[in-house]
């Protein structure tokens, strides 16, 4: 295993390129222009740019409001194979699932990584998915409470992997499953209605 302390310090000390999304520019109703949005598995996800006055950064967030088996939206355009990604979400229903969730090394819509918090279950996850199945690589319990914002955030180089939630680390793992650059993303699961606002990410140096 990893020292998750120095994992980050080299990251911080190391990022090449970095960018965030607050979704304020983009056409309410709309998927965000160079955003794709597909579902592994079956299903009618909706991502859409809706107002929010709640929005960390308002006034608009990315909102999931359809359902299938794991909605995804991510940025083909962006590939990154070691860096991180962070995003703040606010889950705001589900009966079967209330997932906030981030995906990177993305090759297509059945090959990626998600990290995943759950405000049904009051845990946070660390999957991959290959070939459209997913595949569970560790749980750790967190508190994730409905309604309210969190922030979600995942470091990555090589096989290390440190998943943070509120800026509290959950996770620490490795992994090789999938390896090289990839895009990120957002993830959620089943009917889960989430939004999401100031969705970063960035590179690594060596």
């Amino acid at each position: 295993m990893f020292i998750l302390a120095a994992l980050f310090a080299a990251a911080t000390a190391a990022i090449a390129q970095a960018e965030r999304w607050n979704f304020d520019t983009g056409s309410a109703g709309s998927l965000p222009a160079g955003w794709q949005a597909g579902v592994t598995g079956r299903g009618t996800p909706k991502w859409t740019v809706e107002a929010d006055p709640t929005a960390p950064s308002p006034p608009n967030v990315l909102r999931q409001s359809g359902s299938g088996t794991f909605p995804w939206a991510v940025k083909p355009d962006i590939q990154i194979a070691d860096g991180f990604v962070e995003v703040k979400f606010k889950p705001l229903s589900g009966r079967e699932d209330q997932a906030g969730g981030l995906v990177w090394r993305w090759k297509d819509g059945d090959t990626y990584y998600i990290a995943r918090a759950n405000a049904l279950e009051d845990n946070v996850s660390l999957y991959y998915t290959r070939n459209g199945s997913r595949n569970t690589l560790k749980y750790a319990d967190a508190p994730v409470a409905k309604g309210q914002w969190h922030t979600l955030r995942v470091d990555f180089k090589g096989e290390r992997i440190a998943i943070s939630l509120d800026g509290k680390t959950c996770i620490q793992y490795e992994d090789k499953h999938i390896s090289g650059a990839g895009a990120v993303g957002l993830w959620t699961k089943a009917d889960s209605v989430t939004s999401f606002d100031d969705f970063e990410f960035g590179t690594t140096g060596p």
